[in-house]
């Protein structure tokens, strides 16, 4: 299993911006997948965007022009630029990893937004 440790959430007024950042632990698996998905109670997960190892972005409509991903291959990590932030995208934000066979999750970092 691959360890997680996110960094980054708050509490932003709307139009604002913030940079979440996630750590993945060495692994002797190859990651594959990293990205971010979020939560709103009562709500399924959602994925907001994700990179693979060929460096293939892929954004959730409602954040496509708005969030930026990027991963540092040598450090193991993965960010996430949010910029023209809006109350709808308040919700918990999870680091996701697919290394080898596994999936893995981080503890998930709360994001506000406030209008």
């Amino acid at each position: 299993q691959v360890q997680l440790v996110e960094s980054g959430g708050g509490l932003v007024q709307a139009g604002g911006s913030l940079t979440l950042s996630c750590a993945a632990s060495r692994t002797s698996f190859s990651i594959n997948v990293m990205g971010w998905y979020r939560q709103v109670p009562g709500k399924q997960r959602d994925m907001v965007a994700i990179i693979t190892n060929a460096d293939n972005r892929n954004y959730a409509d409602s954040v496509k022009g708005r969030f930026t991903i990027a991963r540092d291959y040598a450090k193991n990590t993965v960010n996430l630029q949010m910029n023209s932030l809006k109350p709808e995208d308040t919700a918990v934000y999870y680091c996701y990893v697919v290394a080898g066979p596994h999936t893995n999750w981080g503890q998930g970092t709360q994001v506000t937004v406030s209008s």
